[in-house]
């Protein structure tokens, strides 16, 4: 069954222009408005800056004076700086080539569960931390269903098989195989089927946690 996103991935994304100066400030302008809750109207009516002009604004499609950025910082109760700050901050890729992902003792890992960190992003725009692994497991790891840690973890099966455990559910995984799951519930390999096995998990949670 199908299922409509609400995000368009193939969609030009507003993060993937804000390289250019005026849809940075734009975002920011917007942004700032809606956190006090006033609509272009009352802004114009504050500022004296006409609603079309604001429009453009908002929408990157002009490039405001220093003046009219004053005015909308006053308006708006900020630091002029903070209308620059999207444009200002750096994207960044890890590139990870096959076999160079390091190889870690992650918190809770098993004996013999081999975890190779694939790359990793600290304090982000995004607000959240995603951890890439792949896991080995071979004839020597044992098998320990009760990991628990906050956030939200998906698994994909890439070689082997496990019987893998979710709270009161244990799921059959063999490759291409996919298990999304809320990783506060006690989970983990229960039975291994077929060795060796390889997964990749993907964990993510909030970067203030």
């Amino acid at each position: 069954m199908a299922v409509k996103l609400a995000q368009n991935p193939h969609s030009i994304r507003e993060g993937e222009r804000e390289k250019v100066l005026e849809v940075a400030i734009g975002r920011e302008v917007r942004g700032h408005r809606k956190q006090h809750g006033i609509t272009v109207a009352e802004l114009s009516a504050l500022t004296g800056i006409s609603i079309g002009m604001l429009s453009k604004i908002e929408n990157g499609n002009t490039s405001p004076s220093l003046t009219t950025l004053q005015t909308l910082a006053h308006a708006l109760s900020v630091p002029l700086t903070s209308f620059f700050r999207r444009f200002e901050e750096s994207r960044v890729a890890v590139h990870t080539r096959a076999g160079e992902g390091v190889e870690i003792d992650r918190e809770g890992t098993r004996a013999n569960h081999q975890y190779n960190l694939l790359g990793h992003i600290g304090s982000n725009a995004s607000g959240v931390i995603v951890e890439p692994y792949l896991i080995t497991l071979t004839a020597e790891s044992d098998v320990f269903p009760t990991f628990m840690h906050g956030g939200i973890e998906t698994i994909y099966m890439l070689e082997g098989q496990v019987d893998y455990r979710h709270g009161d559910d244990v799921h059959p995984l063999k490759p291409g195989d996919t298990l999304f799951f809320d990783a506060d519930a006690p989970h983990g390999p229960e039975k291994l089927i077929k060795l060796p096995a390889r997964y990749l998990a993907i964990i993510s949670y909030p970067q203030n946690k």
